[in-house]
This record gives C-alpha cells, structure tokens and sequence, in this order.
C-alpha cells in the first residue's frame, strides 16, 4: 500500500515513503561485497561435467532478517546513491483493518536513483481496533504486539528515522465520530509514550477514506504485476514507453469493498471520456497520470454483508413462541444439514444466535437473500 508521505524536514530522505515498493529490480553484487558485508562472494557459474549442464549459480538477496547479513546495510552496495539518503531506510505501515489489524515492516535501499524495495516482514492480530470501540487505550495497546516484531526487526539506531503510519478502514469508519477519534488519539499517543519510531504528526494515524483504500489496492497489485512503475520515465533521448494494460482490482475486506479500474476509452473520440464525480479519481505514479474509476461499498465487506444476511434471516423468522426451548432459526444461506451459531456485533453489542440449515439451504434461496440485502430490487 501506498499511504500519505511521512517524510520530515528532509523531503529526500523520506521519499521512499510516497512509492513503498521502490524499484524491485535487484542489481548486481558490488565488488567490494566482501569487504561491506563480510559476506563471501557467490562462486562464479560452473559446468556439471557428468551431465555437461551449465548450473548457474546466481546471486540471492536477502528476503527476510533471517537470511540478512546485516540489517543497518544492504549487499547491494556500500554507499547510497545521494549523500544525503541512508544506505538503508525501514518504514513501519500498520493496516487496521475491521477484522484485524497487520503491521508491515519495510526495508529499502539507496543504491539508485530511486528507493528499492528488499523485503518485508508481516505479523497479523486479531481482533481490530473497532472491537474495542468502549475502550480506546485497550485498543491502543492491542497494537503492541506489532510494535514490538517492528522494534525486533529494525536496527536500535535507525529507530528514530524510521517513519511509522497507522491507517484504519471500513471498521472505524463504521463507528461514530467520536469513538473513531478516542480510538485514534489513544494510539498515536500511545506511540509516542512507548517506542521511539518516527510519528511526523498525529495526521499519520488516521482513518483511510474509502477510494484511497481501493486506488492504494490498485495500484499495489498492478506494480506487482508490472503493468505501472519501474522505468517508466525516460531519460536522455529514450523514447516514453507504450502504456501497458492494467489489470482491474477488487478489494473484499472485512467491512467494505472497493472496485477500481482504469476505463479504456477510443482516442478518436474527443468526447470520450469518464464522468467527472465521486468516481472518478486522478492519480499521477511513475511519472504517468491515469484516470481511474473507482467506488467504495461501505458496509458491504465479506463480515458485514454476511452478518447482515443472517439478520434478514432473523427478521423473517417465524415468532419464537416456546420460551422453554432454545430458538433455532432455518437459514437458506447455511448449507442443508449444518447447524452453527451466528454471532452479530462487536464488543458490547455481541449477541449469538444459533441457525441451522435444515432442508432449505441452497445457492437459489440464499441469492434471493443477498438480493434484498444489496436492494437488487430497488
């Protein structure tokens, strides 16, 4: 993901920030490996001579600290291209999602014009901070156990030069304006209290708006895939290079879902082109602008659409007329012959219902459910 920049007074020093994943093209070993690293060189290609194949072996960069000589350097140079710029940068990005929360710990380098990624270590915790939307300093310490892999990772001295985010989603965005904002105040200033990373100001904790949460998707996974940044930008004589398609994306969270696109229009046509509104979105990367169309269903993530289909169920249930025995509701939604208890709600609003598929479950009943929760006949 590609979040707010989070540079300091050094605009240039910080600018890895702005294009998480840098440069993924890996150069060649420097001559000086060993004497940088301590590291021995890899041994040149060499000849199997009873089978007469050629094994290549090839040079390998670190993809975890595990396998990491050094984690304040890089085996892919000894000094970095700009005086200015670390040999090496770390950024902290926690992702706080509505089922979840997942902190990514970045490395990068400066041996080039323009910051390369190396890797990345991830951890995963659930629940997320809208579950305790009563308690905001519970919320803020669930964080800790991420914090505390980035303070593993991240060498002590470049601790206080390494930049950290806290984005949230759909989940806050789901809670009342207040709750979000004790939440969100509680964790920024629980960073500052505990650990020594690099929190510009309390504007790097906040909540993700809902198209930015889908374009960052979008332009994530078409990086991955090649189809935008790299060496996009000519120098010199060099021609600008062919556009390449880009690939649609889909992003199904928890509590929303985001649809992101870049429309493809008939250059001939001077008339065509998309709409100007709440879809249409601007985005210059890589030296390119790009218009995208892009849209948020809030409320409609994997969790919430689900819980809101059992609710539907619930209402349309027969009454409960037998207090002396359990309620079971028929759910066409669970598959024939299951029975398993639904919870709904978060936190003190948490209630369980127990649902079972009985006979009626089936693809067919079940569609005509989600049709009325989407308001497919509306």
């Amino acid at each position: 993901m590609s979040f707010t920049p989070l540079a300091p007074a050094n605009d240039d020093y910080y600018d890895v920030i702005t294009s998480p994943h840098g440069d993924s093209h890996h150069p060649t070993p420097p001559d000086d490996l060993e004497q940088s690293t301590g590291q021995e060189r890899p041994p040149p290609p060499t000849t199997d001579t009873n089978t007469g194949d050629n094994e290549l072996s090839t040079f390998k960069p670190p993809t975890s600290p595990a396998d990491d000589p050094d984690l304040s350097k890089t085996v892919h140079c000894t000094t970095p291209y700009k005086p200015n710029l670390p040999l090496v940068q770390y950024a902290l990005m926690i992702d706080a999602g509505s089922t979840g929360s997942r902190i990514h710990v970045y490395k990068f380098n400066h041996c080039g014009p323009s910051a390369a990624y190396e890797y990345e270590v991830f951890k995963h915790r659930e629940p997320g901070l809208s579950y305790y939307k009563s308690n905001p300093q519970q919320a803020a310490e669930s964080l800790d156990e991420l914090m505390d892999e980035a303070v593993k990772v991240v060498p002590e001295h470049l601790w206080k030069c390494t930049p950290v985010a806290v984005k949230a989603t759909a989940g806050l965005r789901l809670l009342g304006e207040k709750q979000s904002k004790d939440i969100l105040d509680a964790v920024a200033s629980r960073l500052r209290q505990k650990y020594e990373f690099h929190l510009r100001s309390d504007e790097d904790v906040g909540i993700l708006d809902g198209k930015d949460e889908g374009v960052f998707a979008w332009i994530t996974a078409n990086y991955l895939l090649h189809a935008i940044g790299g060496s996009s930008i000519p120098s010199g004589n060099q021609r600008m290079p062919e556009k390449k398609p880009t690939f649609a994306v889909l992003d199904l969270g928890g509590a929303s879902t985001q649809i992101v696109f870049e429309p493809v229009f008939d250059e001939k046509r001077p008339d065509s082109m998309l709409e100007d509104g709440e879809h249409k979105y601007d985005l210059t990367f890589g030296g390119e602008k790009r218009v995208l169309y892009q849209h948020s269903y809030l409320g409609y993530g994997l969790k919430k659409a689900r819980e809101h289909v059992h609710k539907l169920v619930e209402f349309l249930a027969p009454e409960h007329k037998d207090p002396t025995k359990k309620r079971v509701i028929a759910n066409p939604c669970l598959a024939r012959g299951t029975k398993g208890d639904v919870t709904f709600g978060e936190g003190d609003d948490q209630r369980t219902l127990s649902m079972d598929g009985a006979d009626i479950g089936g693809f067919e009943s079940c569609s005509r459910f989600v049709q009325l929760v989407m308001a497919k006949d509306a």
